[in-house]
């Protein structure tokens, strides 16, 4: 049977991402549940990142955080899991290091590495692997009785190979590198099988209470704008793509799409011709140029302050919040105010709560 949830107080970045005008932008950041909150220390206590991911109540709690402290100011909740749950599914190993990231203690190496095969010719099933993701969504979505939209995720891709043949995350991108340019038939191949277990991973997300979707591509800015349409784009277009025919299948409703591609500035115009809603922009876009790209084809913008603006003065914000209301239309259509990307460490939370008001106070009539 389905799961029952009360009715919406608060449905703004839906009517938002669908395109409608609207009274004044909603505003969520990502990352918004995390480390910077001095109350996610206390939910944490001593489980380790995964574990916390893995238990639908201390994730639920975690992803409640931010919209109890910020109440009235956030139009959203994401939920609280991280973009690396697919390759855990896919069966590698993944641990969180403390002041490292994650970590894979036996990467993918080359193709000849027998995990390559491996990985290729497991059945996966993500309904059964990540159950504790969708379990989550729908314990956060009955705790938030319809106060905000809660938002489910994945990471690209092209990220999530990244990772996987990396070990980690990097500076120099050696080993995908060494990947794409000369195994490239056997990336896409590797690319092709991720993108449908996302597809997948995305839907039992709606199922599960889900009400928007994110696609993370972080990694998107290490690509050549010929490298990205060859290696990215095509991952994220057979997600969008497939995505919405996998709902209908399902008896779901369809839900608005987000694609975030951080660093990959020049693929605007490709990413305005795919099939999502919404497009997240990093700082590396002018508010005002992109978006008219985005609006001449229909299509929503989200972000995009550099989150160290989050480090400065109050003044700074309140330049930095002002540029982004008069490039993105004051607010009344097509823009979801966020970051550029996810808040970062040391960040105190009352410099976001100014940065939220200011959002506020700059777009009221």
């Amino acid at each position: 049977m389905a799961p029952q949830f009360a009715p919406m107080q608060n449905d703004l970045i839906l009517r938002t991402a669908r395109g409608e005008k609207v009274e004044r932008p909603p505003m969520w950041v990502m990352r918004q549940a995390g480390r910077y909150l001095p109350e996610y220390h206390e939910a944490k206590g001593s489980y380790d990142f995964f574990e916390c991911c893995r238990s639908p109540e201390i994730a639920s709690t975690l992803t409640l955080q931010p919209i109890l402290r910020y109440s009235g100011l956030v139009d959203a909740a994401i939920i609280f899991s991280d973009i690396l749950v697919i390759p855990q599914a896919m069966g590698m190993e993944v641990i969180m290091k403390d002041k490292v990231g994650p970590h894979f203690p036996s990467p993918l190496r080359s193709p000849e590495d027998p995990q390559y095969q491996q990985l290729l010719d497991k059945n996966v099933s993500v309904q059964d692997e990540l159950q504790y993701v969708y379990d989550a969504i729908t314990m956060t979505r009955q705790k938030l009785e319809g106060r905000v939209p809660l938002i489910g995720f994945c990471g690209a891709p092209w990220t999530l190979l990244s990772y996987m043949v990396e070990g980690g995350g990097s500076k120099m991108f050696v080993q995908v590198k060494t990947w794409i340019y000369k195994y490239p038939q056997q990336s896409k191949k590797l690319l092709q099988k991720i993108a449908e277990l996302c597809v997948e991973y995305l839907a039992l997300q709606v199922v599960a209470g889900a009400q928007m979707i994110q696609v993370f591509d972080s990694w998107a800015g290490e690509l050549s704008p010929s490298t990205f349409k060859v290696f990215s784009l095509p991952y994220l277009e057979y997600i969008a793509d497939n995505l919405p025919r996998r709902l209908i299948e399902l008896k779901q409703d369809v839900v608005s799409m987000t694609v975030f591609a951080k660093g990959a500035w020049y693929a605007l115009d490709d990413l305005c011709d795919t099939k999502y809603n919404v497009i997240g922009l990093d700082w590396l876009h002018a508010p005002a140029e992109a978006y008219k790209t985005a609006r001449a084809k229909g299509k929503v913008v989200q972000g995009n302050a550099d989150p160290g603006i989050l480090y400065g003065s109050k003044e700074s914000i309140t330049a930095v919040v002002k540029e982004m209301v008069e490039g993105f239309g004051r607010g009344k259509q097509g823009w979801i105010a966020n970051l550029g990307h996810g808040i970062t460490p040391f960040v105190k939370p009352d410099d976001l709560k100014f940065y939220f008001k200011e959002i506020h106070r700059l777009t009221r009539d």
